[in-house]
Order: structure tokens, then C-alpha cells, then sequence
């Protein structure tokens, strides 16, 4: 039987699990094989160099599935920030009713976004910010633990607690992301409250992941101690995969005067980022991955991934946690999800 929760409910989706957007890596060959696959598939917006760029990559996603999908929206603190507006309206006027969204000061966007009754997706890093988010508005909240990649936000939370504090402040439902990968990540996201959970680095690992296969490869041979964080001391953190640069910017940041951006510049420009996945290079530029790379040990098609993740997930509900019981040993009742 399908799980359904409050999300598969709205969305019209088989499975709780949405592919978290990806700099380089929402592309429509990997959002659509997650959609045709059961899950929610997410475009990155920003992967897209204008608007009009976007436009063509939701038509061609629009022409390998037929399933919902959605975009991904984040805002980026910057001197000259992309044309957000412009990105958000595309997307709209092709069609497009699924939004995840991400960054400070995210009320214009969510406002716009209402208006034209779109579904909103809005992560955060803390109770206090999806406590805001939920006041202007949004439908959903993915809660991002510090176990994920990208930026895990300055209060270092595991999941484990956030998601727990998640089920006894928010009254809007709630997906799990940072350290998902399989489907004991999944049940225990279930168990915590969440109506799902989003996966990122593990779907970067899947066959129609547009990254190189050598990157792939990297990621399994890897475990949880293969990230790192960098900018910690300018307040903007990030967990990334630990190579030659990223090693770099950490003693550069930890050095008595500490490090500017400025002087950062070169290592952490996205240009380089997008080279690791061209090329195969895993030193060439930094690159994003959460700790769930030491819970990735194969390279499977979306749709076997997700076929894994619903019959293991419904074998542990129905197995191992339904063969729980409760109360002393004269009276044994058996614990039920």
C-alpha cells in the first residue's frame, strides 16, 4: 500500500520524496525522471542563465513527464541579483504550480507566488524562520538539518532535534531534509512528523544525475566524514565535499587573521564548482554534499531508488517497527504506525 501523507495528498505525487533544487544538477533529465518516478522532480532556476532559458528547460521537462515537478528559487545574497522576478514569472506562465523557495527576505517572492495559487515549499534552517515562513503563507516547510549540503544555516541543529521541534511548533506540514538516503532516513523522518522528506545529495548519485560519472563514483566511495564546512567564520556556512580547495579556504579561514571573501574569491566561484561536474575532477572547485555520501553505496536509476525506498520503507513500518510492542510483560500490546 502507498504511503500518503499531507504532501502525496496536495501534490498528487506515489511517494513522499522530493529532489531537492541543485545548482548544475536540476536539470529536466534529472526532475522528470524523479516525477516519472513517483517523486516530486525540482528545476533549479538559477542553473538557467536568464528567464527565457528557464522557459525552454520547463517546456522540455514538460515534454518527459507528464507527472507534477516543480522550481527551485533561491535567493542568493549578491551586488547584482538575478532577475528573480523575472525567473518566478517564467516559470508561472508555463505552467508550472509547484515552488521551492530558499534565502532571506523571501515575502515578495511568496506574495507573487500566492497570488497566482502555486504551491510553496519554503527550507529552513531554524524553528524561528519556518515559524515566519508559515506566517507569510506557504503551504509546505522543509526542515534542513546540519547534516545537510549547502548552507546548514550558524546554529549547527541536527535533525534529529529540529524535526522534533518542528512536529511541536509548526502547524503546517513539514518535509525532513539533510541526511536522507534510504529508506531507514525515510521512516524516521515519518516518525518525527514529517510529511516527507527531500533528498539531495543522493539523487545527484542516480543515473540520470547530469554530473560526471567519475563524480558519481567519488560520492560512493566516500563516507560521513568526507564534507566539510567552509565560511564559518563569515556567518554565511556551507557543507561541501572535502577536496584540495575547500581544504584550502578552512586553513585560510583559520589563520589569526582569518580570511576575507575577497581572498576567497577564486577558490569558490561557481565556475570552477560547475568544472568538478563537467569534467570528472573532483579538486577542481568546490562542490556540494551532505553526510548522507557515507549512506550512498550504488549508482541506481531514479526509479529503482524509489522503488527501494517505498517497498524497504513500508517493509520496516509493517516489519520492524509494526513488531514493536508497548506496556510490561503481561500486557503486550502491539505498537502500530
Amino acid at each position: 500500500m502507498p504511503i500518503s501523507t499531507p504532501l502525496t495528498k496536495a501534490l498528487g505525487i506515489r511517494i513522499p520524496v522530493v529532489q531537492g533544487g541543485m545548482q548544475w544538477v536540476g536539470v529536466p533529465a534529472l526532475a522528470s525522471a524523479v516525477s516519472n518516478a513517483g517523486g516530486l522532480g525540482m528545476l533549479t532556476a538559477l542553473t538557467q542563465p536568464s528567464p527565457d532559458a528557464l522557459r525552454k528547460a520547463i517546456k522540455e521537462t514538460q515534454g518527459l513527464t507528464s507527472k507534477p515537478f516543480g522550481v527551485n528559487i533561491t535567493l542568493l545574497p549578491s551586488i547584482n541579483p538575478p532577475d528573480y522576478e523575472g525567473y518566478a514569472r517564467a516559470a508561472v506562465e508555463e505552467g508550472v504550480k509547484v515552488f521551492e523557495t530558499a534565502g532571506n527576505n523571501p515575502g515578495p517572492l511568496i506574495k507573487f507566488l500566492k497570488s497566482k495559487q502555486c504551491y510553496i515549499i519554503h527550507k529552513c534552517t531554524t524553528i524561528r524562520h519556518a515559524k515566519s515562513a508559515q506566517k507569510l503563507g506557504v503551504d509546505c516547510l522543509s526542515i534542513d538539518g546540519f547534516e545537510c549540503a549547502g548552507h546548514p544555516g550558524e546554529q549547527d541543529i541536527g535533525g534529529l532535534v529540529l524535526l522534533a521541534r518542528a512536529a511541536q511548533d509548526l502547524s503546517i506540514p513539514y518535509i525532513a531534509s539533510g541526511g536522507f538516503a534510504d529508506a531507514r532516513g525515510f521512516v524516521s523522518a515519518l516518525a518525527l512528523g514529517a510529511a516527507g522528506i527531500n533528498m539531495g545529495t543522493r539523487f545527484m548519485c542516480t543515473v540520470e544525475s547530469p554530473i560526471h560519472q567519475n563524480i558519481k563514483e567519488k560520492i560512493v566511495a566516500s563516507d560521513e566524514t568526507d564534507t566539510v564546512h567552509i565560511f564559518r567564520t563569515l556567518g554565511n556556512t556551507a557543507r561541501v565535499f572535502k577536496n584540495a580547495v575547500s581544504k584550502e579556504v578552512v586553513r585560510l579561514e583559520r589563520r589569526p587573521q582569518g580570511a576575507k571573501f575577497e581572498e576567497l574569491r577564486d577558490l569558490v566561484s561557481g565556475a570552477r564548482g560547475r568544472t568538478v561536474y563537467e569534467t570528472g575532477d573532483s579538486d577542481a572547485g568546490i562542490w556540494s554534499a551532505g553526510i548522507s555520501v557515507g549512506l550512498i553505496k550504488d549508482i541506481p536509476t531514479c526509479q529503482a531508488l524509489l522503488n527501494r525506498l517505498e517497498k524497504e520503507g513500508e517493509e520496516i513500518i509493517k516489519g520492524r517497527l509494526g513488531g514493536l510492542c508497548v506496556g510490561d510483560d503481561t500486557d503486550q500490546v502491539k505498537a502500530k504506525l
